[in-house]
Order: C-alpha cells, then sequence, then structure tokens
C-alpha cells in the first residue's frame, strides 16, 4: 500500500510514521536512486501488527500533528525528532496506550491550520489546530475529539486556504480524503 509521495529538493530529510506510534527520520540521501520496478529500501522497521501511516517532510516553523484512534493528539516541534539512519524501530512520536488507542495520522502544519477528523462512523470534525496543546515527544496528547462507544477516528488531513498553503503543501480538497469510503452521506 502506498501511504505518501513528495517532491523533495534532493536533501531533504523524511519522517515516517507508524500506527505502533513510531516515528523516525532520515535524509533522503541514504536511499539510493532505483529503477521503476525494484522493491525499494526499508525505511523503518515495523512489528509484525503494525502499519505505515504517514510520510512527512518536515519543513522550517512546522509541526508534527498526530492522532490516536480514541480521540487524543498533540503538536510536536519537528526539533524533537532527531535524524537517525534508515530502517531502525525509530522513536517514540506518541505514546501508546489502553487511553490512547494506535496512532492513526501524523501530518505537518503550521499555525492557523485547520484540520479535519473522520471517524469510522462518519463523524467529521473540522477545528484549528492551534486548539491542540504543543507536546514533546513522548507524551500521550489530549482529547481533540470525544469518540462514541464504537466508535474510532481512521484519518486526520491538514486544511489551509490556498493564499496561506506553506509552499510545496497540498491543500486538502474533497478528492484528497484516504478514508472515502468510510465515510456516509447524510
Amino acid at each position: 500500500m502506498l501511504v505518501g509521495t513528495a517532491i523533495t529538493d534532493g536533501n531533504s530529510d523524511i519522517m515516517l510514521f507508524s500506527t505502533e506510534g513510531k516515528a523516525t527520520r532520515f535524509n533522503e540521501g541514504q536511499v539510493r536512486a532505483m529503477g521503476r520496478t525494484a522493491r525499494g529500501v526499508r525505511g523503518i522497521n515495523l512489528a509484525a501488527s503494525h502499519k505505515l501511516i504517514s510520510l512527512i517532510v518536515p519543513k522550517e516553523g512546522g509541526r508534527i500533528l498526530t492522532v490516536t484512534e480514541n480521540g487524543y493528539g498533540k503538536r510536536t516541534e519537528n526539533a524533537e525528532f532527531p535524524a537517525k539512519g534508515r530502517g531502525g524501530k525509530g522513536v517514540i512520536a506518541m505514546s501508546t496506550s489502553a487511553r490512547n488507542g494506535s496512532l492513526v495520522g501524523a501530518v505537518q502544519v503550521w499555525d492557523g491550520d485547520e484540520m479535519m477528523l473522520i471517524s469510522n462512523q462518519g463523524t467529521a470534525v473540522r477545528t484549528r489546530v492551534d486548539e491542540v496543546s504543543l507536546l514533546g515527544r513522548n507524551t500521550q496528547g489530549v482529547r481533540v475529539i470525544r469518540t462514541r462507544d464504537g466508535e474510532a477516528l481512521v484519518s486526520v488531513s491538514r486544511i489551509a486556504e490556498d493564499d496561506a498553503a506553506e509552499p510545496g503543501q497540498p491543500v486538502v480538497t474533497d478528492e484528497d480524503s484516504d478514508s472515502g469510503s468510510n465515510e456516509t452521506e447524510e
């Protein structure tokens, strides 16, 4: 499954996030150029039951917003994620626990952005990212949405106005939602 793509300058850092709440950061120079049919190289070493959920190219002034399935989230400074070699297990991006559940999304945000949170029951909430606490990397976060029994978050997306979008960052539209199959029309 393809998680994401990004255009880089040839010397950018790459960040990968897993459902386990782990993140790895490495320089793209550690990945050699390959042909279209090549298998590639390992970016992050995942435990058997976990999946890769996000690819981020960190930019100056951005922060990482992480959100869990039980509705908890936080913003963390990019600088708190150390650059290490690719292929490792990563560092804790957000503590996962019975309270939090698994990590479901990680996006880069800037002050003034908004986010869209989508649940498996079709609930969609749009709110400002500035309302989410700025916390350290190895913390559990704060409640960003209250979920009902049996409900879990499945997606988070950054929303920015066209003129306020950070250069090189996409502006989220309805077509960009990767959880379209989970949404219901009312």
